[in-house]
């Protein structure tokens, strides 16, 4: 009898602090109807923590590098500039060894050198993200 392969697990990062009201939500609701069924994803908005608040700063943080250690790869929303996004991206690449895939509207020429090293693949949509993840890790 043959093995039954292991669904992967996908972490789903990208902006939430000062990120428009529900944009956070929708690409991670439209990942999941991508992806979902062929992967476990790992939505960070599951948990119901209020940026700004001292007392869950570390609670936030910690959950999410918690989620990068279980994922087996990132998918990464790169549609501007984050210190959460990029810590977490550093931290799956070169701490973890994790493949990050991300999305992006920046011309190559417009991305940060960091993210441009540490993101494995960056494509033009989360559709052709999608795509090549189900493409190359799917079953």
């Amino acid at each position: 009898m043959a093995k039954k392969k292991k669904q992967l697990t996908i972490y789903l990062s990208g902006p939430i602090m000062d990120e428009h009201e529900g944009a956070a939500r929708e690409w991670r609701e439209e990942a999941k109807q991508l992806l979902g069924g062929k992967f476990t994803l790992l939505d960070p908005m599951r948990r119901k923590f209020v940026d700004r608040q001292v007392d869950s700063a570390n609670e936030i943080v910690e959950f999410d590098l918690q989620d990068v250690r279980d994922a087996d790869l990132v998918l990464v929303n790169y549609n501007r500039p984050s210190i959460g996004t990029s810590m977490e991206v550093f931290y799956a690449a070169h701490d973890q060894g994790k493949f990050v895939v991300a999305f992006s509207p920046f011309e190559f020429r417009d991305c940060s050198p960091w993210m441009v090293r540490y993101c494995t693949k960056i494509l033009g949509s989360l559709e052709q993200a999608a795509d090549y993840i189900s493409t190359h890790f799917g079953a």
